[in-house]
């Protein structure tokens, strides 16, 4: 499995049995960030917001994935919705592997959703706070999950994010087994897990 990041929330996964993308962000919508053209064969947004929910930027191939979605309902905040609404929480199975996408997850997982996620192979989780679940719920949800790959996404980096959210400096912290890859690739063959790997932007 191959796993791209553009920045704020924006992944493409690319594997054997197709390929998608995760959250992508309309022009102007992210300061510092633009999106590339990109190609899937499917394109997922966790909520509506323009950050998250700009399909167009992305050109759908036509062709139906052979991975499997699961999806359950979240809220964006800390108070069921009455500020930002419902968010989606979405987990890709491929190649044996189990890779889940938080979206603007606002609040700590519950129990019951924590059984709805399951064991997970990569997460992708929003670290930043403010519009997110701040640092420390972030770990506190990674140490609950244990997935074999964490990848920290949604926070302020050198040039690019919100000013109201944090960098990823206060979630470094508390994470363990932290890796800086030189580029914005994973490859999850190539990694020792487990691992907080921590992609470039390609804003840096």
């Amino acid at each position: 499995m191959k796993i791209t990041w553009y920045g704020h929330s924006c992944f493409l996964v690319e594997t054997e049995e197709g390929s998608a993308v995760f959250d992508p962000y309309a022009p102007g919508s992210v300061p510092g960030l633009k999106l590339p053209p990109l190609t899937a064969d499917a394109v997922i947004c966790s909520h509506g917001h323009s950050d998250h929910a700009w399909r167009e930027g992305v050109k759908e191939s036509g062709r139906a994935p052979g991975f499997t979605l699961r999806q359950f309902d979240t809220w964006h905040d800390g108070l069921r919705g009455v500020l930002r609404g419902k968010n989606t929480v979405t987990i890709l199975e491929a190649e044996g592997l189990r890779a889940a996408h938080l979206g603007d997850l606002g609040h700590m997982l519950s129990a019951e959703q924590l059984e709805q996620l399951g064991a997970v192979d990569v997460l992708m989780l929003p670290v930043g706070g403010h519009f997110t679940i701040a640092p420390e719920t972030a770990w506190e949800l990674a140490v609950a999950v244990r997935p074999r790959i964490l990848i920290p996404m949604h926070y302020r980096g050198k040039g690019f994010g919100y000013p109201v959210i944090a960098t990823l400096d206060r979630f470094l912290e508390l994470a363990e087994n932290v890796r800086r890859l030189e580029s914005n690739v994973l490859d999850t063959d190539e990694l020792e897990t487990p691992v907080t790997a921590v992609l470039r932007c390609p804003a840096e």
